[in-house]
């Protein structure tokens, strides 16, 4: 997976008094095009039988937090199942269902978010010709176990349809002072590590500003310009392109769609949305 590294005009800088040294690190932003993804197979024993998938960030065959993407042909639906870890998942494209066996089907579009609490029996289908979901797990690795070894773990499903989503203009989420932009909380603790979405109009033009520890953005819908003055022209960013970058960054983005584009960011601290 090619990545585009970014050097930012943000500086980390670390003060050694003792020393009398100071010593300065750039910060770098990490970019992976939806045209860069390397897709595999979210089961490799099945081949092409299997949904796709592609690592974004982590490793889902290990124990530690990734983020990937899978995407399913029109009419898949998998047998019940479990799984041994809980996931989040954020339709990018198409339609999904995701609930016990015996619920009816309820069809989640672009912009709709879900959990599946570990241990707990369901079903996942895909009723649009193209479908790709953005899935996250804190701990690793992800596996599919048969149904018959499901347990409660305590947690409950949440299935959120976009036309259900709460948008709110400005929050402990994010710092918004651009027009028209808006964000909604989707899962986390705002003083660790959560899980959030912005909704950027058509035409606007500014920057997200962060001095997170991590720091992590998915395109769910539209298109971005990714503006760096270093490059001679901007890196566009379509749906299911990722951002990745730590320290102080400021990422100068255009939404050069024909509408508004929606983004999913993974931090470690709020952000702030700037004209």
């Amino acid at each position: 997976m090619m990545k585009h590294k970014i050097t930012t005009l943000a500086f980390v800088s670390l003060v050694l008094i003792n020393a009398g040294v100071i010593a300065s690190a750039q910060a770098e932003t990490n970019i992976v095009t939806a045209e860069e993804v390397k897709w595999g197979y979210l089961n490799p024993a099945r081949g092409d039988k299997s949904p796709g998938a592609a690592d974004l960030w982590g490793d889902r065959t290990k124990d530690t937090a990734t983020g990937m993407l899978v995407r399913f042909n029109k009419g898949f639906e998998s047998p019940p199942h479990i799984h041994n870890v809980t996931y989040r998942g954020i339709v990018i494209e198409g339609e999904m269902h995701n609930d016990d066996p015996d619920a009816a089907k309820m069809w989640m579009p672009t912009g709709s978010f879900w959990t599946q609490p570990a241990g707990e029996n369901h079903t996942t289908a895909a009723n649009d010709k193209n479908n790709l979901i953005y899935l996250e797990i804190d701990k690793g690795p992800y596996l599919v176990q048969p149904s018959k070894e499901h347990f409660d773990n305590g947690e409950r499903p949440i299935n959120i349809h976009a036309d259900n989503m709460v948008w709110l203009h400005d929050s402990d989420v994010a710092s918004i002072s651009a027009n028209g932009v808006s964000a909604t909380y989707l899962w986390g603790d705002t003083n660790a590590v959560y899980g959030s979405m912005i909704k950027l109009p058509e035409g606007f033009s500014g920057s997200i500003v962060s001095d997170a520890d991590e720091f992590k953005a998915v395109v769910i819908s539209g298109k971005l310009a990714y503006l760096d003055e270093n490059a001679s022209k901007p890196t566009l960013l379509q749906a299911a392109s990722f951002i990745e970058a730590s320290g102080d960054t400021t990422h100068n983005i255009r939404n050069v769609a024909d509408g508004e584009s929606i983004v999913f960011i993974r931090t470690s601290s709020p952000y702030q949305v700037k004209n």
